[in-house]
């Protein structure tokens, strides 16, 4: 007998599966997978991102769910290639519910499914007016009434939110508000984006001079419209504050510049929020049904408390306010922190010409930008896998579909692979005192980003600084105090500064919805960020997904969104389509509610 193909295996249990789940057998889909097993729904089967671990787990959802999910049609996507690698069998699905159509990964080990993802493409009914239900645009015939595009935008933004009523407000409007934006533009879903800069991209133009993306371009795509391809890898950050600017534009969001939220209560019978905001020096009162906090992954500046700011004479800034070197020649400056922030910082104040110390409190995560775009990133997010066939949105499925309790396993390799092919440059930065660490489990950058979203400096140069002596370092002691005119560590170093830059990161999210909302409801609604791994900053219990990030919260009607370029882009569908649904008045049954563990 023929050896079975990876197609065909990959057939013969997905038409299993199928008929499992259609007639309601619980036991015969749970019996396709094996003993360790994960499944990873985005919002398909769950209404919920969620990822299902071992066979009692899966029984209890579908138990739960099943019924009401309807799901059909389960079949191979016929314009993907399945493959063999390792003993594991790969391929992609298409699949159907009473409500949806979707799209998803699958692994097989010696003919049981491995990994699942189960991910929500788009609502029956509600597609998006694209290809070819793009809107003609020109409207044919005579009508002396009729409005010109102009004039229905025009109209529009002079109505929303005063005669009627947003059914999405979004805090925010960098980069993930103006991608969650776009998605519900095209959903139909009504929406202000409420945004205090007096631009899109203003998030960006406002930082530090020298700031650059340091995710490549292949990785940064927004949605509907990806960056031309001669956009630089790395771009800078003003040159993004006008993409973000003309994409606002392009896009036909209505974003509310200028404009700064100064409360918002919801009310339980009502089902409704009152925003109340600030624009063009008028208050205005917004009523809108869900709210969306879309201010980063990180929340408010994290500056700490030290003996001795209140008489300090120099400068005193936190890194998210610092504008750049150009007032600092031949100062002495002192940086606290040594992750990206930090060391960007002081690489352009060197450059600047200033005299400046880094103090490193605790170890860091360094690694090269070009090893982490070649061993990291490039099989995925790279010209090479362009070449290759790898499109934005299959690269985005294939790194979801890993589940994050055994995504440290693929990335540890990655990360030895780096270390040694680096070694001279890691020898001679612990050479010069930098303390180094490749985290908690030795699977680097990525999982410490996703554990506690810092951490860690891809280097673009500043680390040759560094390890030269051009910017000082001094590592292994906290500060202790100021004086009039040094930083003082707990050591006794002593070290003379005119300007201070608190390099410290930020806390957890939902400290924005305890200054805009209540106390009580951020405590509600826990910490953001994170997925429980019980390693440094990221407290157990496992979660298994991002705490309270782009799903439904313990707070009704509120919701996170943040994170980087990619995740803005690839969440956003996933929080749009869970607003349309309810927009729509369709029945969510939410399995797997986010639990609260830690307030912040």
């Amino acid at each position: 007998m023929l050896e079975e193909s990876p197609g065909t295996r990959i057939d013969i249990v997905l038409a299993k599966l199928g008929r499992a789940l259609e007639r309601g057998d619980i036991d015969a889909a749970v019996n396709l997978f094996q003993a360790d097993c994960y499944w990873r729904d985005l919002v398909a089967f769950t209404w919920n991102l969620k990822t299902m671990e071992g066979q009692d787990q899966i029984r209890d959802m579908l138990t739960s769910q099943l019924a009401a999910i309807k799901p059909a049609r389960l079949r191979q996507d016929e314009m993907e290639r399945p493959g063999d690698a390792d003993g594991v069998t790969e391929g992609w699905f298409e699949f159907e519910t009473e409500v949806a159509r979707g799209h998803g990964h699958i692994r097989l080990k010696n003919g049981l499914i491995w990994t699942l993802l189960t991910t929500m493409t788009e609502l029956k009914g509600h597609e998006e007016p694209r290809g070819a239900r793009r809107p003609l645009g020109a409207e044919h015939g005579h009508d002396p009434s009729r409005k010109t595009w102009k004039e229905k935008r025009e109209t529009e933004a002079a109505e929303l939110g005063y005669t009627s009523q947003p059914y999405v407000v979004i805090i925010g409007g960098g980069q993930g508000g103006i991608a969650l934006g776009a998605r519900l533009r095209q959903l139909g879903v009504p929406a202000i984006i409420i945004e205090k800069n007096v631009r899109p991209g203003d998030s960006w133009r406002k930082r530090y001079k020298s700031l650059c993306l340091h995710d490549p371009v292949w990785y940064d795509h927004l949605p509907y419209i990806p960056f031309p391809e001669n956009w630089p890898v790395f771009a800078p950050k003003d040159k993004i504050g006008d993409w973000l600017e003309m994409y606002t534009k392009v896009m036909e969001l209505n974003y509310w510049s200028s404009t700064t939220c100064k409360s918002a209560r919801y009310d339980d019978v009502t089902k409704e929020w009152t925003v109340v905001v600030e624009r063009d020096g008028e208050e205005v009162v917004l009523r809108p049904k869900q709210l969306v906090l879309a201010t980063g992954m990180s929340g408010k500046p994290n500056v700490p408390k030290l003996r001795g700011q209140d008489i300090f004479k120099g400068e005193q800034q936190h890194s998210s306010q610092h504008p750049g070197p150009d007032a600092y020649r031949e100062k002495r400056v002192v940086v606290i922190g040594s992750n990206n922030s930090a060391h960007d910082i002081c690489a352009a104040l060197w450059e600047g010409g200033a005299d400046v110390t880094m103090v490193q409190r605790s170890s860091t995560h360094i690694v090269r930008s070009d090893t982490l775009m070649e061993i990291g990133l490039g099989d995925l997010y790279s010209e090479r896998a362009l070449a290759a066939g790898m499109t934005t949105r299959k690269a985005d499925l294939i790194f979801a579909s890993l589940p994050y309790r055994i995504m440290h396993e693929f990335q540890i390799p990655l990360y030895e692979k780096m270390r040694e092919r680096d070694a001279k440059f890691y020898a001679d930065l612990e050479k010069a005192g930098f303390m180094l660490d490749w985290g908690a489990d030795g699977s680097g950058l990525f999982m410490k980003y996703l554990r506690r979203g810092s951490g860690y400096y891809i280097d673009v140069g500043a680390c040759d600084l560094v390890i030269d002596g051009s910017i000082k370092l001094k590592s292994g002691s906290d500060v202790s105090h100021l004086t009039e005119d040094s930083v003082v560590l707990k050591d006794g170093t002593v070290l003379p500064a005119d300007l201070v830059v608190y390099a410290t990161g930020y806390g957890s999210m939902n400290g924005w919805a305890a200054d805009l909302i209540s106390r009580e409801v951020a405590d509600k609604v826990g910490k953001v960020w994170g997925l429980g791994s019980d390693t440094p900053k990221d407290p157990g219990p496992w979660e298994g997904e991002q705490r309270n990030m782009w799903k439904p919260t313990q707070q009704e009607a509120l919701w996170f969104h943040g994170g980087n370029l990619h995740q803005s882009r690839h969440y956003s569908q996933y929080l749009s389509l869970q607003l349309k649904a309810r927009c729509e008045g369709m029945s969510t049954p939410v399995y797997g509610l986010q639990e609260r563990h830690h307030l912040a």
